[in-house]
């Protein structure tokens, strides 16, 4: 069974699939491609006759004519991103993986993205702007992106193990922004005792210290390796101020930003 969807004027729609408890939708397909965020409740979709499990922070990637059935066992709630191919160029088709319906399972950083995408997503499409169209392809990039990234699969049997590996790529690839332990602890769903608990059985730091060594890390590598003024350096590398900057820097390196590139700049 075929079911249209109208996404013009941009080919993009984003819109909310209420379930009650036991709601089925017969198998059907579409000729678009459809991103499903689970947002609560659990239940099971049908892929091409093979079924998956939905639950809380699920996201689903189904290309075009794939056929598709999904039950729930109580109230689900998904949020439905529509899209077709004049919103995607060949090389983010190739690169994404486009071809291929996946089931991802995200992990408590992704997911919270991934939110703040989809709420940006619902308010650029209520309010018309001449911007409208450029930024709802944006953030479905972004969208395509945290979903392929989010695909990486780890194989860590320990639950704890699991948490810290994934708090670790997420402080690597946002070492930049504000962040605070008990933001961290907030978006795992565990408290800041614990969570550092478990990241130093991994990594003998607490998040935040690894954080610094990170931000120490890119910032030594600046120092050595370009002219980029000390201020430059200290905001690039995520730190609010000049003074938290060289305190931590010392601390770590035992010496102060200055004479550490001047001591690189003679080896």
């Amino acid at each position: 069974m075929l079911n249209e969807i109208n996404l013009e004027p941009f080919g993009i729609k984003l819109y909310e699939s209420k379930h009650s408890k036991g709601d089925m939708v017969e198998n059907h397909h579409h000729v678009i491609y459809q991103l499903l965020y689970a947002l609560e409740g659990t239940g099971e979709i049908i892929l091409d006759g093979e079924p998956h499990p939905i639950k809380q922070d699920y996201m689903i990637f189904i290309k075009p004519f794939t056929p598709h059935t999904i039950i729930s066992d109580k109230k689900l709630t998904i949020l439905v991103l529509a899209f077709d191919k004049r919103v995607i160029d060949n090389a983010m088709y190739e690169k994404l993986a486009l071809n291929k319906t996946k089931i991802i399972g995200l992990n408590p950083f992704d997911s919270s993205e991934i939110r703040q995408i989809l709420r940006a997503l619902l308010y650029e499409q209520t309010n018309e702007t001449n911007e409208q169209e450029l930024a709802l392809k944006i953030f479905l990039s972004q969208l395509l992106l945290l979903m392929v990234r989010g695909e990486k699969k780890t194989s860590a049997a320990d639950a704890n193990a699991l948490r810290a590996d994934r708090l670790k790529e997420y402080i690597d690839s946002h070492y930049y922004e504000w962040i605070h332990a008990e933001d961290l602890a907030t978006r795992l769903g565990i408290s800041t005792r614990h969570m550092n608990t478990i990241f130093k059985e991994s990594y003998q730091l607490t998040p935040i210290q690894y954080l610094t060594e990170v931000r120490i890390g890119l910032a030594k590598k600046m120092l050595a390796e370009t002219d980029k003024d000390i201020a430059s350096i200290c905001f690039e590398a995520g730190f609010e101020s000049i003074s938290t900057f060289y305190r931590a820097f010392k601390n770590i390196v035992s010496i102060s930003p200055n004479k550490y590139r001047t001591s690189q700049k003679k080896l």
